[in-house]
């Protein structure tokens, strides 16, 4: 069958769903967690799916490290899930390109998966930029394609989640529908490997860098897996309120990108570079973690930071420092 193919059969109408199933299911996010957990336990043929830990009744969130945060130490991944574990985070996001690699390297994605259980470990989402977004349909056929590749691989790796960042769509703005549309293909696509892509709000993209904007396309894409990925610096730059997130779901969120951001250089100027660790910042990061906890997040924090400076130190030293500053930010918040 062709990619074409495939794709139109894919394709489902929003009328498919009935009034019926909408009112038993609550909407789409309202069930995004559920269904995403009952697709990740029979997404696995070979290692065990691991099982995402609910947090204590006191601890409403999970901590988990974003491998970005200690990218520029150039550690081979086997050592990143060392570190990650050494600093008693309970789970790790890895970039796609660093599993690729691994592999290619005549890694076994088996003894991959071990070596992250046995340290005690989940992996709540993988890191990755296939062009689903695309306007050119031979583009847009590529980045599924890949897509496809990528979902297969995290999914032997044990994982149920990988990111769908506006890829292919960053240089114009495009008609939210339309956008809606490509991303329930997207997801439906992921329910043929158990992975669930989740939608990215990139805040220096002319499309989807709006909060408004990424729930407005997972709402009406039709597809009740939806859930979205947000980051505190891309929702700022991206020029989005933060009292924006108290009209979601937590539920339909699993993930959220911890940071903070300085006040200089300014919204317009800022980069990626520029992220520092929570709490060292100006954030209202206070607004933001209880309103998280208010409608619902249960999900991880994932410390995701580019900073060059932080690069410059030891590993370890630098995931034990971000998960002691998102601990503080959490319980400065919530106590």
């Amino acid at each position: 069958m062709s990619l074409k193919s495939e794709v139109q059969g894919i394709r489902m109408s929003h009328s498919e769903l009935t009034r019926r199933q909408w009112l038993l299911s609550g909407g789409v996010f309202g069930t995004a967690a559920v269904l995403a957990a009952e697709i990740g336990a029979a997404a696995d043929n070979g290692p065990q799916a691991a099982q995402v830990p609910v947090p204590a009744s006191h601890e409403p969130f999970g901590y988990c490290l974003n491998t970005s945060t200690i990218r520029g130490q150039h550690l081979d991944l086997p050592a990143q899930i060392d570190v990650v574990a050494a600093a008693g985070y309970s789970a790790a996001e890895l970039w796609v390109g660093d599993i690729e690699a691994f592999v290619k390297k005549g890694g076994s994605i088996r003894d991959l998966a071990n070596r992250i259980r046995d340290r005690g470990l989940t992996i709540p989402s993988t890191i990755s930029f296939f062009r689903w977004l695309s306007d050119d349909m031979a583009e847009r056929a590529r980045g599924l394609e890949q897509a496809k590749r990528e979902m297969d691989l995290v999914r032997r790796l044990g994982a149920t989640r990988i990111a769908a960042p506006p890829a292919g769509g960053t240089e114009r703005r495009l008609d939210l529908l339309e956008a809606a549309r490509r991303y329930g293909e997207l997801v439906y696509l992921g329910n043929s490997f158990g992975v669930v892509p989740q939608l990215e709000l990139w805040g220096f993209s002319k499309s989807l860098s709006r909060v408004g904007e990424v729930a407005c396309v997972a709402m009406e894409s039709g597809r009740p897996e939806a859930c979205l990925l947000l980051d505190v610096y891309h929702i700022y730059k991206g020029g989005s309120d933060f009292h924006a997130l108290r009209f979601l779901n937590g539920a339909a969120m699993h993930v959220l990108h911890m940071n903070d951001y300085p006040a200089v250089p300014s919204r317009a100027h800022i980069n990626d570079a520029a992220r520092v660790f929570p709490g060292d910042g100006v954030a209202p990061l206070r607004m933001i973690l209880r309103t998280l906890r208010d409608v619902g997040f249960r999900g991880f924090l994932s410390l995701e930071l580019f900073n060059p400076d932080y690069w410059k130190q030891d590993p370890h030293l630098l995931a034990r420092t971000g998960l002691r500053k998102m601990k503080a930010a959490v319980q400065a918040a919530l106590s």
